[in-house]
């Protein structure tokens, strides 16, 4: 019997990784978001990210995000028509760890979307992924793939 939870680890190649967390610090001092698309099993991601796409943040705001809207639906006419859609987003915490605030939460659009999440606090970016399905948070391993 399948759990709420239970997901694929979310798999990035080495240039998606790199094309991720230079949009996020390109964002700086805002937070940055952009969307993830790839293959869907039913409704659920199957962890394949086979494109990312690197959006505006119409919040303009170190402390939030809101995916562009037309940088959404060029994004989704994009994944479409590669015969995938829209399985995640991903932003930037500019000053906070790498886990969904509980505006994150409550602002969550899709229970099965991956939620990715990029920490530029420290030195290093740390990049975690999770699922959040009715207030509640799952992390969601994250491996590097080519």
């Amino acid at each position: 019997m399948s759990t709420a939870f239970e997901s694929p680890t979310l798999r990035l190649t080495t240039g998606q990784y790199r094309i991720i967390v230079g949009h996020c610090y390109d964002g700086l001092p805002d937070e940055a978001c952009g969307l993830l698309a790839g293959p869907m099993i039913g409704a659920r991601p199957t962890g394949v990210v086979s494109e990312v796409y690197p959006c505006r943040n119409a919040d303009a705001s170190a402390r939030s995000y809101t995916v562009d809207g037309r940088d959404y639906l060029r994004a989704t006419r994009d994944a479409e028509s590669r015969g995938h859609e829209i399985v995640g987003v991903w932003h930037s915490h500019t000053h906070t760890d790498a886990y969904p605030s509980s505006t994150d939460v409550r602002q969550a659009v899709d229970p099965a979307w991956l939620y990715l999440l990029v920490s530029l606090r420290d030195g290093s970016p740390v990049l975690r992924s999770f699922r959040i399905q009715e207030e509640t948070v799952a992390e969601v391993p994250v491996g590097l793939v080519g």
